[in-house]
């Protein structure tokens, strides 16, 4: 076979707009107005007078100056063997922005893109890729200002975005707490709930460090001057979810108080979750007395780091399930139940233990008989609690949902009750004590257990009942949005009554209705037909239950600020690790190459 021929190039060849590259010594035709690189092959005449009738054809007429301009502009442009640009161009810019974005969301600091990202990146393209690739990749920013920079870009776009859906829906709720940093720094976390397209949406409103005190009129600053500084209204607000502080609920001079004096039709909750583990506090003196016991045994084997480890060795000698305990700590919700169902599993590790300590008093108490019972029963009944809290957690818990939830305990409360009430007492409900009645050969109940568990019941009913008063069979708002169909159109508003009675008998909607579909979606999908209607129910369900978006909030917070970055301003990586609103990454790379 021929060698392929290898053909030169022509200065003739500039009036085809056409000039030359040189790779691996062979002359490649480059287009000066689309900067394309051809074959060599495809340096004849006849081939590039074709590209340029075909993709140029408004400049086949131009004379042969016109050309002989381009080439010298492209000349001046730096080029590389491929005939590409190398230059801060849109896919660099938009790459640092993913890459900030990332970095954002993983909640490492900002100094890991020069420092591990950037150094990966250009290892493995220039192994896999080549050295002409690496350089082109090295191009990229990443460093720490830079990965700063674009995360603040990144987050006000995200908050643009967040406001103008905030406006285009008719009314919105929110969610506020504040704590302190590891900087000593007061900082408040702002959560809103949302009308977004076809349903509910929840996201991060913004998060602001109080400079001074955080009363609820410092609160109510911060707040105000957000609003104003984006155009957002308190006649808007339907609710507002805090915690118990009495700078939130202060009857006074409370941020619920003070919010109510903008708007008088807001609707102020207590956090569901807060108020569950006030009411679930209340505990007879002989099983407090236990829970005191139980906690005083964990904290002999943890306090020390020698005895930590001899009970770890205990453990892996006996093959037990774990091999540590857990801590009480009284600020976290499912603290006493974890704590409790460890100690109960290890109960025989920790008996063997609390012998070769030479504690004697608390082995005493730890296998008395009697205590063991109430032990199990407080390992049941917090275990219970803890699943209560579970499903009281996480986003787009409505105040229906919440409030089916605690009915829902408080009738197996009632049947708690009337099992343990009876002559022959039945714990069936409460598993690890119901396993330790029915190892034994004959039937046996310690004495008082069935008076102190029905004491403690009825203490546990009369707390949550003060804490959850049942505001479903007093409120026609909440019979009208849980149930629209069975509701007793006379007990509504005058203005409704016409279009509640439209709704019961359009069988379409009905169907929606029992389709499964989440309240939310219901209520937003027939809000342009039913309007009046519909905002009542979508006031509701628009309202937070809970101020966990803020508690999970401050656990991110936790990890962003540590003591490694304690004067980071963490506003913008917050918001970039908590919104689930995507940034327009490709319009902010295009708007940058404009400015360069």
């Amino acid at each position: 076979m021929a060698p392929q021929k290898i053909r030169l190039y022509n200065d003739d060849y500039i009036k085809f707009g056409f000039t030359f590259i040189q790779k691996d010594g062979i002359q490649m035709p480059q287009c000066v107005i689309c900067h394309v690189v051809l074959s060599n092959d495809a340096l004849r005449p006849s081939r590039l007078e074709r590209h340029l009738t075909t993709a140029h054809p408004m400049l086949k007429e131009k004379p042969k100056e016109f050309f002989v301009a381009k080439k010298n502009s492209l000349n001046k442009i730096k080029l590389d063997r491929t005939g590409e640009f190398q230059q801060n161009n849109e896919k660099i810019i938009e790459a640092s922005y993913h890459i900030a974005f990332m970095v954002a969301q993983q909640k490492k600091p900002h100094t890991l893109g020069e420092t591990l990202i950037k150094p990966s990146i250009l290892k493995a393209v220039e192994i896999v890729l080549g050295e002409e690739s690496k350089r082109k990749v090295s191009q990229i920013s990443l460093s720490d200002n830079t990965i700063k920079r674009r995360i603040d870009e990144l987050a006000l776009d995200i908050q643009n975005q967040l406001i103008h859906k905030l406006k285009n829906s008719v009314f919105f709720a929110i969610q506020c707490d504040e704590s302190t940093d590891v900087a000593n720094c007061c900082q408040l976390l702002v959560y809103c709930r949302f009308i977004n397209e076809k349903t509910i949406a929840e996201e991060l409103m913004f998060s602001q460090a109080l400079s001074s005190t955080s009363k609820g009129s410092d609160v109510l600053s911060a707040i105000d001057i957000f609003f104003d500084q984006n155009g957002l209204s308190w006649k808007n607000v339907v609710g507002v979810c805090t915690d118990g502080a009495p700078a939130m609920l202060g009857s006074r001079s409370g941020f619920v108080k003070l919010a109510k004096d903008k708007n008088p039709s807001i609707i102020g909750s207590h956090c569901v979750i807060h108020r569950q583990a006030l009411a679930a506090k209340t505990l007879p003196f002989e099983i407090k007395n236990v829970l005191e016991v139980c906690i005083k045994i964990v904290n002999t084997i943890k306090s020390s780091a020698l005895n930590s480890r001899l009970f770890k060795i205990l453990c892996s000698e006996l093959s037990a399930q774990h091999s540590v305990l857990l801590f009480h700590t009284e600020v976290r919700w499912l603290s006493k139940g974890n704590m409790l169902e460890r100690l109960y599993e290890l109960k025989s590790e920790v008996e063997i233990m609390l012998l070769q300590l030479g504690k004697d008093d608390l082995r005493e108490n730890f296998t008395d008989e009697n205590f063991t019972f109430y032990f199990a029963y407080l390992a049941d009944f917090f275990e219970t609690i803890n699943n209560l809290n579970l499903k009281l957690q996480g986003r787009n818990i409505n105040v229906i949902i919440a409030n089916d939830t605690i009915n829902s305990f408080l009738e197996k409360i009632q049947l708690w009750k009337r099992r343990v009430n009876k002559e022959t007492p039945n714990f069936s409900s409460f598993r690890r004590l119901n396993e330790l009645l029915s190892d034994e050969e004959e039937p046996f109940c310690p004495t008082g257990l069935k008076d102190i568990v029905i004491k403690h019941l009825d203490s546990l009913t009369d707390e949550f009942t003060r804490y959850f008063p049942n505001f479903s069979n007093k409120s026609w708002q909440y019979m009208l949005t849980s149930s629209p169909f069975s509701t007793n159109v006379d007990t509504l508003p005058d203005i409704i009554q016409e279009q509640a009675i439209e709704l019961k008998n359009d069988s379409r909607a009905k169907i929606d209705f029992n389709s499964g579909s989440s309240l939310e979606e219901f209520w937003v999908k027939y809000q342009p037909i039913y309007p009046e209607i519909s905002n009542e129910a979508l006031k509701v369900l628009v309202q937070f239950s809970s101020t966990y978006l803020c508690e999970s909030g401050f656990s991110s917070m936790a990890v962003i600020k540590n003591k490694h970055r304690n004067r980071l301003d963490v506003a913008s990586d917050l918001r970039c690790s908590l919104s689930n609103i995507e940034p327009n990454i490709k319009k902010l790379s295009k708007e940058k190459c404009c400015q360069h």
